[in-house]
């Protein structure tokens, strides 16, 4: 039975799992006791592992993360020996070496480095990497025909593995698939082109058209125009005229 302290502790890494999983690697506590994880570990595509699909389990124990788990891996894969206890720094076999800051990704990330690398030791086997890569293409298939792996990831029993949340795509440097999100609908427009500012639907005749339109445009501007400059000839007639009158009354006035 699981500590308060290793409860809480684990239930907040897979919090953190589901956020930022780590890639090529995935895993989940049972239900029934959070001690136990199943894992996913997906061969990457540079090592003889590529395509693979691995299932194993974690196993901790209830003074977590105090103490280290148990590590096992169920799925053939020519590295490991199936369902056996896989010795290295951080499993239950080095409790000396053991740091409680790690946690399940610390975890999955260190098991797959070990898997890539050829270092024998207690639960390891021996194999080329033709053979590796037979058990790699097998790997899938074989998972399906487990009842814990159905059990464990019932999501992943496709008739092709699935991808992982993070297949390492941005750790490899390659470029993300184009967003299908709609683009900024925002255009930058060019200093030669007028810019629109007719209500939707209106048309543009006389207004941002072509040559012979922005034609027909000119001409009630310069209809305007002359009517203007008729007003400011008759202003100046008639306050000139009004000035004249009002110098008569006043000669008349002043000879009388």
């Amino acid at each position: 039975m699981a500590s308060k302290a290793a409860s809480k502790r684990l239930t907040k890494e897979y919090i953190a799992m589901q956020r930022e999983p780590p890639p090529f690697v995935w895993a989940a506590p049972d239900e029934k006791n959070i001690l136990t994880w199943n894992y996913i570990i997906r061969g990457p595509p540079d090592s003889p592992y590529a395509g693979g699909e691995y299932h194993g389990v974690l196993l901790f124990p209830s003074e977590y993360p105090f103490k280290p788990p148990g590590i096992k891996m169920f799925t053939p894969s020519g590295r490991f020996h199936p369902d056996r206890k896989i010795c290295f720094s951080m499993s239950d076999f080095h409790p000396g070496s053991w740091n409680p800051a790690w946690s399940v990704a610390t975890i999955l990330t260190g098991l797959l480095s070990f898997m890539l690398s050829d270092e024998m030791t207690t639960g390891s086997v021996t194999a080329s990497d033709a053979h590796k890569r037979v058990f790699a293409e097998r790997s899938h298939n074989w998972n399906l025909g487990q009842a814990r792996f159905r059990e464990a990831f019932p999501d992943f029993c496709t008739l092709k593995p699935q991808d992982l949340p993070n297949m390492g795509v941005k750790e490899r440097g390659v470029a993300q698939t184009p967003s299908t999100t709609a683009p900024n609908t925002m255009n930058i427009i060019a200093p030669s082109e007028p810019m629109n500012l007719l209500p939707q639907g209106t048309t543009t005749t006389g207004a941002l058209g072509p040559t012979g339109d922005r034609e027909a445009e000119k001409k009630p501007q310069a209809a305007m125009g002359w009517a203007a400059a008729w007003g400011r000839i008759l202003w100046e007639k008639w306050r000139w005229g009004a000035l004249i009158m009002f110098a008569v009354m006043v000669s008349r006035l002043s000879s009388a």
